[in-house]
């Protein structure tokens, strides 16, 4: 027996109040959301057409979703120290296309703000600026300058 378009809403609902926390306003509108968004694919399968695609809207403006001890998932919305390669394939997106789709610098880190911090600041604790630095110079001295 298939379940109709009501139940389906339903439970994708209650899968998602189950992940965080949401008012009885935002329950409505996901459900309302959830519910238009089956009866239009319902719709266009039944006509033969491709669905159009979806403008990004994701529930955060993505600057915000980089904070101090979290990072926040655009894609599921859940919380992380570290958005991992693993938990971006899962969503079928690799680091640097997760970057591209929200806006993000290819140098942005992926993950909390305050873990970023700290592997900077441990990494100029074991003096890898330094060492950079030599590498660097030691790289120019050996190349032969061009005439």
């Amino acid at each position: 027996m298939s379940k109709s378009l009501v139940e389906m809403a339903v439970e994708i609902t209650q899968a998602q109040i189950s992940t965080k926390p949401m008012t009885a306003e935002e329950i409505k509108s996901t459900l309302n959301d959830t519910f238009q968004t089956l009866k239009a694919l319902q719709e266009s399968e039944l006509v033969k057409i491709e669905p159009e695609p979806e403008e990004i809207n994701p529930g955060i403006d993505p600057k915000k979703s980089i904070q101090k001890n979290k990072i926040i998932c655009l894609e599921c919305g859940q919380e992380f120290k570290m958005l991992s390669p693993k938990h971006l394939k899962s969503h079928g997106l690799t680091s640097k296309e997760y970057r591209r789709k929200y806006g993000f610098s290819a140098r942005q880190p992926l993950c909390a703000k305050a873990l970023s911090e700290k592997r900077s600041q441990s990494g100029k604790e074991r003096g890898l600026p330094d060492n950079l630095r030599k590498a660097i110079e030691m790289r120019t001295k050996d190349k032969p300058k061009k005439k």
